[in-house]
């Protein structure tokens, strides 16, 4: 499964935490955005629970987009950038 991770995280020690958990588990493509392509389902519980370990819950925000692949394909970016392992992105 296809996981887009959005994160806002208020604390410079706890980002660089969240930061490296989540470059074990997917591509950076915006400085609080990671694609996540190819998580399990146990792989996602895992990342999640690690970064709730991690993150402030009364200071700090993280989200989970699941997109299902016919979602992905779908995905259009502008701009610089790269297509993390997948030929389904648009470029417009």
């Amino acid at each position: 499964m296809f996981y887009l991770v959005c994160f806002d995280i208020s604390d410079d020690k706890i980002r660089y935490r969240v930061v490296k958990a989540l470059k074990g588990y997917g591509v950076r493509v915006q400085k609080s955005v990671f694609e996540c392509s190819s998580l399990t389902e146990k792989g996602f519980l895992r990342l999640k629970n690690h970064l709730e370990g991690l993150i402030d819950e009364t200071t700090d925000s993280v989200r989970y987009y699941r997109l299902c692949s016919k979602c992905v394909k779908e995905v259009e970016y502008s701009g610089i950038g790269t297509v993390p392992e997948s030929e389904d992105f648009k470029v417009v």
